[in-house]
């Protein structure tokens, strides 16, 4: 059959692919303590009740039909108080675009801003550049990040890779990894887009950051999330932000995101998503924009909700590091962000009790699951190589108990490989 070359040259989610995987063991009765798609199981994380409850009044009142292509004035109106409010952005409401989820934004984003060869510059680990490089027609440039900065670009790293490049894209809190920028990083980082945007003539493309900040709302301790246009204001019209309620209020099946920057490029980005009809449902969308009015409410579901991941991360981290002082060989690095712990297995070249050798990251995923029970999705899911002993841990659909369980499964695992 012949497909567009685009279609031919798709590939698909290694994540999806695991996440399978993991599917037909539990259909076939086995217990696994699943720690693979960004998602939440919403037994153990439902969504605040009060969103729930204006869900329900809004399909009874009938908001069935379309909502505007831009999204509902209500909801814009509310998104913007809201960044005002948190987080000191002031954007009007017509340069926010709603649609369902994030994934149409970022898609939107590139199709606005990207023409055939123009290059696209994003860190390795991260979600899904590579893929939306492929449909955009982008020439994709990975920059490899390292454990030492916690797996966070910094500017050394991305500076001779901005010239004459379209697109930055980042994300922080990071997914894959749930490490974040430091101010001192982001802003030096900034300062790079200000200086290549100076030395572009009149007739070139600038340089836009796009700056996925889905899990803005889920930092732990300390950790402080900072964003370009706080940091360097002159940066507002070459950043557009992605936001919405998936992460933050476990509601990654309502499917209301958000976009905002620069009027020109949101308003290209409403035209490729009206014609895509991407935009989330309208009653979601009143449902949405009455939520983050109840402050109260939302305050307190964020503070539950995040004591409740963070004590899933901490049970993850704190045993790794007990079998890493046991001299196994894993390790992990400090969760500080959204729903995911970056843990290291350092078993490449291992065999297992069947005689099997651990050749590539994927090889160490399935023995996991087969022998501990226990799903991860590798780093090379994420952009990295086949080698690399980098996991991510994602904790949104186990529970605590599981979580506690499955890591003496990891132990024994480990010492029997030779």
């Amino acid at each position: 059959m012949q497909v567009s070359k685009m279609a031919g040259g798709l590939i698909g989610s290694e994540i999806i692919k695991i996440g399978n995987e993991v599917n037909e063991m539990i259909r076939r009765g086995e217990q696994i303590c699943n720690l693979t798609i960004g998602d939440f199981d919403s037994a153990l994380y439902p969504i605040p009740q009060e969103l729930e409850d204006e869900i329900t009044r809004a399909y009874k009142a009938g908001h069935t039909n379309y909502p505007p292509a831009n999204g509902m004035a209500d909801l814009r109106q509310s998104v913007a108080a809201f960044l005002q409010e948190h987080l000191g952005l002031d954007y009007s409401v017509n340069d926010i675009l709603v649609a369902g989820g994030s994934r149409p934004l970022i898609y939107a984003t590139y199709m606005a801003l990207i023409d055939p060869g123009d290059r696209v510059v994003f860190p390795v680990p991260s979600w899904n550049n590579n893929h939306y490089c492929h449909l955009s027609g982008a020439l994709q440039v990975p920059v490899e990040t390292s454990a030492a900065n916690n797996f966070m670009p910094t500017a050394a790293e991305v500076a001779p890779h901005l010239k004459g490049a379209t697109l930055l894209a980042l994300c922080s809190p990071l997914n894959p990894t749930g490490t974040v920028f430091s101010r001192e990083d982001l802003e030096a980082i900034c300062e790079l887009v200000i200086a290549e945007n100076k030395g572009r003539g009149p007739g070139e493309k600038p340089l836009y950051i796009m700056y996925d900040q889905i899990y803005w709302m889920l930092t732990f301790g300390d950790t402080g999330h900072f964003d370009p246009v706080n940091l360097r204001p002159e940066l507002r019209d070459y950043v557009i932000y992605i936001d919405g309620i998936s992460k933050a209020f476990a509601a990654t099946g309502v499917r209301v995101g958000w976009a905002f920057g620069p009027s020109g490029v949101i308003d290209k980005m409403k035209s490729i998503l009206g014609h895509i009809g991407a935009w989330a449902p309208k009653a979601e969308q009143v449902a949405t924009a009455r939520f983050l009015q109840h402050q109260p409410a939302v305050a307190g579901y964020v503070e539950q909700f995040k004591g409740k991941v963070q004590r899933s991360l901490n049970a993850l981290y704190e045993g790794l590091k007990e079998l890493k002082a046991e001299g196994l060989p894993v390790d992990a690095i400090v969760p500080m962000g959204a729903i995911y712990l970056t843990a290291q297995i350092s078993v490449l070249g291992k065999t297992t009790p069947e005689g099997k050798l651990l050749a590539t990251n994927k090889d160490i995923t399935f023995y996991l699951i087969q022998q501990a029970r226990l799903a991860l999705v590798p780093f090379g899911a994420f952009g990295t190589s086949d080698t690399a002993t980098w996991f991510r841990m994602s904790v949104g659909g186990a529970s605590l108990e599981s979580i506690q369980e499955a890591l003496p499964r990891l132990r024994e695992a480990l010492l029997q490989l030779r």
